[in-house]
């Protein structure tokens, strides 16, 4: 939490920050949780809540950035209060963009169903979704707790969530060559695949923006950002980061 200030009202409003984004944290994880439990369940209703669930989300990050506007101009913050009201702004969108995310993947839950295939083909998307929503859970805990150890472990594993979209993908393509009946589901998960992938590049954006806000610096090294889907099926398939 924030430090204390002279002026109580000061931290009343920097408390009034964190606990909005504790509130939004919580509500775009279980958007994306309850659209993914949709495409699984064949569950259009609950598609429909998490769709009608998304303006809540909106809401919030206009409420943080009013707010946050506000604080700057009547307090002229500094230093790490100012970094606080701005990352807060950072994290907002960040989350917003989330329940996007969900809301995406809810709305393939009724064309998915017309052609709806054995559970084999969601075991993998569910699994992949838990890990997202994981580092979702651990870099909000991270952000409350101000615990720069916890936020780096969401940031370094990155690369493992790129890794298991990779393999969804090729095991995805895999269904649709061995039968052409698959093409039409399996193209509707693998853009599902793609919405989770973003949640855990969201999740690592969020870590990025807590280390900022308790450090006064992003961190040094780069991450990498994007799939690497797009190799597949070519030459260079094979090769690595060094193929020609």
């Amino acid at each position: 939490m924030p430090t204390g200030h002279i002026v109580h009202s000061f931290d009343n409003e920097l408390n009034y920050l964190s606990q909005k984004i504790a509130e939004m944290g919580r509500h775009a994880r279980n958007m994306a949780e309850q659209a993914v439990q949709a495409i699984i369940t064949n569950d259009d209703k609950l598609a429909d809540e998490v769709i009608a669930a998304d303006h809540v989300l909106d809401e919030a990050e206009r409420e943080i950035d009013e707010k946050a506007i506000l604080i700057i101009a009547r307090r002229q913050p500094m230093a790490v209060d100012l970094r606080e009201i701005v990352g807060a702004i950072r994290i907002s969108a960040d989350l917003e963009r989330i329940g996007d995310m969900g809301k995406n993947i809810a709305k393939r839950t009724a064309a998915i169903a017309q052609t709806h295939r054995p559970e084999m083909f969601y075991g993998s998307l569910e699994i992949f979704s838990s890990l997202a929503l994981e580092q979702l859970s651990r870099v909000l805990e991270g952000y409350e707790k101000r615990s720069l150890k916890q936020i780096n472990a969401v940031r370094e594993r990155d690369d493992e969530i790129d890794a298991m979209y990779t393999s969804i993908f090729r095991e995805l393509l895999t269904y649709m060559m061995e039968d052409p009946r698959n093409i039409t589901p399996c193209t509707h998960l693998l853009f599902c695949a793609k919405n989770i992938e973003r949640v855990g590049d969201h999740a690592t954006n969020i870590a990025e923006t807590a280390a900022y806000i308790m450090t006064g610096a992003y961190p040094v090294s780069d991450r990498p950002k994007g799939d690497r889907t797009y190799h597949l099926g070519t030459a260079r398939a094979g090769k690595g980061r060094g193929g020609k």
